[in-house]
């Protein structure tokens, strides 16, 4: 075959699946030393692959009022005389881009009815989650001859944090008198209708118990939109809601200051586990949205699913019985606390 040289990878969806691109462009380095990798992203995501050491350029995806710009992305695609490209996320309008572009090797799924695209095809059915997204991606890398066998104990997402934003997240901690030598949580409650949501009230008995047992900082985070959401969790003036105030960059550089991030389904837990954290999610049985496909890739992390029997679960039949209800929070809290005592302690199980 003839291998890559002048590569692109196309992710053009939300920040969680961003994230889980991330390391195709190490494998790829490794096996094409000298091959240039440029990543198609969307603005809003652009932060996640900026500085990344074995990403060479990135390319944003013109769009006016959340609407691609066919002729636009072409002619830009199209300037940069890419040999390969790899559509991780394969929408008709983006391959067809792609294709339009004259890439002449076009790696994509060969289950959509517009994979006549993509003259080199992969076989996979993603929402039988089989197994992880992130696995899903590293399988796309067969058609370039790198097979690789991950697991969440030899994954390198490579995520670079901007010195400039951490500055900045370092004085907003400052001004709000949050010390970042003290353990710091993170509670993000909002998860965008991506999944099923743990319920607020669960929530919120949650952070009165952290708050009231363990000696650290709890922020809660969250987008423009969830800004009243995360206040209604507001249940003492230590808890500081900083949902709406950060960008994409600067809430990665809070996250790397943090010690346990809390969350349900959403793209930035995935954020959180490419920085090493601890993470602890919350997730419902189905299929589609199952940690299983979607849960953080992490030796260090702790996943929650209803402790009611709801198999073959649907969105339906899971918001109707209020599964995510049946989450007992004093064993979440109590899993959290043993991790909490293991980082005061430095690792020290029993001090």
């Amino acid at each position: 075959m003839i291998y890559p040289k002048n590569l692109l990878i196309v992710r053009t969806d939300r920040i969680g699946d961003v994230v889980l691109s991330l390391p195709l462009a190490g494998m790829i380095k490794d096996r094409f030393p000298e091959c240039k990798i440029t990543f198609l992203v969307r603005n809003y995501t652009k932060d996640i692959v900026a500085g990344h050491p074995f990403i060479d350029e990135i390319i944003i995806l013109e769009e006016k009022n959340g609407r691609t710009k066919f002729f636009q992305n072409v002619e830009n695609i199209s300037l940069k005389n890419y040999d390969y490209s790899i559509v991780v996320y394969p929408t008709f309008l983006i391959s067809l881009i792609v294709f339009s572009a004259g890439i002449s090797k076009r790696i994509g799924t060969g289950y959509r009815w517009y994979s006549l695209l993509f003259n080199k095809k992969v076989f996979a059915h993603r929402r039988f989650a089989e197994k992880h997204e992130l696995e899903f991606n590293v399988d796309l890398l067969k058609e370039i001859d790198i097979v690789k066998n991950v697991s969440p104990g030899n994954i390198a997402f490579d995520l670079r944090i901007n010195e400039e934003s951490k500055k900045e997240v370092e004085k907003i901690l400052l001004k709000n008198g949050i010390n970042i030598e003290e353990p710091i949580i993170i509670v993000h409650p909002g998860s965008g209708g991506s999944a099923v949501d743990l319920p607020l009230t669960k929530f919120n008995e949650l952070i009165i118990l952290l708050n009231t047992n363990l000696k650290a900082r709890i922020i809660l985070t969250g987008s423009k939109s969830e800004i009243n959401l995360c206040e209604s969790l507001v249940t003492s003036d230590e808890i500081k809601n900083f949902a709406g105030i950060l960008n994409l960059s600067q809430l990665t550089a809070m996250i790397s200051m943090s010690d346990i991030f809390i969350y349900n389904s959403t793209g930035p837990i995935h954020i959180a586990a490419a920085l090493g954290k601890y993470v602890v999610g919350f997730y419902p049985k189905i299929l589609s949205c199952s940690a299983k496909r979607w849960g953080p890739y992490s030796t260090k992390s702790l996943i929650f699913t209803p402790e009611i029997n709801c198999e073959n679960c649907t969105r339906g039949k899971c918001e109707k019985i209020n599964c995510m209800n049946s989450i007992n929070i004093k064993n979440v809290f109590a899993e959290i606390n043993n991790i909490y005592k293991f980082i005061v302690n430095n690792g020290e199980i029993n001090a």
